[in-house]
Formats: structure tokens, sequence, C-alpha cells
């Protein structure tokens, strides 16, 4: 990251880590269940100096502080006011919104709310929506509803890499940035991962919502990215959330499963082609596609927006 800001809200203290802090445009990214927001780091990279990236971190993760409240504080309504103090602290009247996994129903629920939806100007979910496969939600309960301990740095990389397979890292100085960046160290020596574990309580204590009327609600621009091997979001669902929201742009990203890294310019470039373009028709995109264009039209220049018509 290239700067850092702390917003206070209430006990918490926020975490905001911030790219390109000058930059005359922005977009605010959002990271998913037990991650922070330093996932972002190739993601803004890629999108170039042009845009100022925000990636908050949620309460009991990363940077940000852990709750001594978390039946109260580890819920999608709280942390709705997290994000809409985070924009407010920014001065950020209206924003594009990139949102992994958790951070993409947040995102989801702020522009489906009468309350909120005027902050968000268009939404990208990356791996989740409206409808999730039941058993691949039941894993992610299983695995972080329960405590990890490591005897070593070695073993928790080891376990990183196995649980984040999804993400489609490719390289071993990837996986160790990951690691690094995800490891705490305990008072006895041992080795756990960066959050709290009691995040996972929100499976306990969050309240059930229609999330399909949600998603109707919504009337800004939209797109939604699959990792093609997604055990949480299915392709049906997908071509569901295309027929309620006909207007919806799709990318689907091959190797990744749950879910894609976002940091590579194949993923990113479809990105900031939604970012930018007016909206208008939908479009479908497959990752190949942008390989094979950024192949030719880029030439190390900094990402923009790129019609695709043909």
């Amino acid at each position: 990251m290239d700067a850092l800001e702390l917003v206070p809200l209430g006990s918490l203290e926020i975490a905001v880590r911030i790219w390109h802090p000058d930059a005359s445009r922005t977009v605010v990214v959002w990271h998913g269940l037990a991650r922070h927001g330093g996932d972002f780091e190739g993601f803004a990279r890629a999108l170039g100096p042009g845009w100022r990236v925000l990636a908050p971190d949620t309460p009991g993760r990363g940077l940000s502080s852990w709750s001594l409240m978390p039946a109260q504080d580890y819920l999608y309504h709280n942390y709705k006011k997290v994000a809409l103090a985070v924009l407010d602290h920014f001065e950020l009247e209206k924003v594009p919104w990139v949102g992994t996994s958790m951070g993409g129903l947040l995102g989801m629920l702020l522009a489906a709310d009468p309350e909120s939806a005027h902050r968000i100007e268009r939404l990208v979910l990356n791996d989740v929506g409206p409808e999730l496969n039941p058993q691949g939600l039941t894993q992610l309960a299983l695995y972080f509803g329960r405590p990890h301990r490591f005897t070593t740095f070695a073993q928790l990389q080891a376990a990183l890499t196995e649980h984040y397979a999804g993400f489609g890292i490719e390289s071993e100085d990837a996986w160790r940035q990951l690691a690094l960046g995800s490891a705490r160290r305990l008072p006895d020596g041992s080795w756990t991962y960066h959050y709290d574990p009691r995040i996972a309580e929100q499976f306990i204590h969050d309240t059930p919502r229609d999330t399909w009327a949600d998603w109707r609600a919504i009337q800004c621009p939209l797109m939604a990215i699959r990792g093609a091997d997604s055990p949480l979001l299915d392709a049906e669902s997908l071509l569901k959330m295309a027929e309620v929201q006909p207007a919806l742009v799709t990318l689907e990203v091959h190797g990744c499963g749950h879910a894609p890294m976002l940091d590579r310019d194949s993923q990113v470039a479809p990105i900031a082609e939604f970012l930018t373009r007016p909206h208008r028709s939908p479009r479908r995109y497959s990752e190949s596609w942008w390989q094979r264009f950024l192949a030719w039209a880029r030439q190390g220049k900094p990402l923009k927006g790129t019609d695709s018509s043909t």
C-alpha cells in the first residue's frame, strides 16, 4: 500500500489501505470473510495510477480493531455502518465498489437499500451473488468457525496454500507474501491467522434475508465475476442473476475457484472497462478473450476502459 488511514467508529478503529492516494478517480474494494484489504495490492497496481484504491479492513481482520461484542459487530448490519463511515470519512458521495465474497455481498446490500443505494455508482461482485451453494457455504463456516494453530510458519503457509487454492495464485513468492500478510503470532510462539476467530459467529447471529429481493432492487450498473471452479457461486446461479438483471456484465475466470485474486491484467482489464464505460448493453467476457486482447493492445501502458464490441 501507499498510505494508511485509520477511521474511528464508536469503539472500533477501521484501517483503510490506500494505493495511488493522489489519483483523480476512486474505487472502493472490499475483501472476503477472513481476508483483509491487503489482498488488493495486485489489483491496485494493475488498475494503474489513475485510480485511488481504498481497501478497508473489516472489523476483526487485518489492522482494524477486534470487537468486544462480536454478536453485535460482526454482522452485515454493522458492516454497512462501517462502509458508510468510510465513505463519509473520504467525502465520497458516490463511488464504484468492487467486492470479493463477503465484500461483494456488503456492496450488494448497500446498493439495494434505498437509504444507501445512491452511494454506490456501480458494483462488481467477485464470486458471490444472491444465491450461494449451500454445501460450499457450510464448508466455509466450518473452516473459519474453529481455531487454527500452527507450530511453525511453514505449517501455516502450507495450510493457507491448500485452503486458498481457489485464488489461482501461481508463484511461490505470491504464496509467501499471502502468508506473511495472513499470519499472527500467539503468546506461546505458535502461529495462527490474522483475524479474530469469532468473525464466523455472523453465521449464527446474522438475520436471514431475501437476497434475491435485494438483487432485484439494485439499479446501478452490475458486473459479476465467477471462478470457473467455484464451490460457492454455481454457473446456474450466475445465469439466474443475468435473467433478473439483463444488463449484467459477466466474466468467468478459468483456473480459479473461490475466489479469483484479481491480481493480473486479464482479470483487471474487464473491470477497468466496466468502471469507465457508459452504462449500456450487457457484456459476456471470458478471461481468455482478455488475454488475447491484452497481448496486442496494452504495450505496457496503464489500463484504460475499452469497448469490446465487435
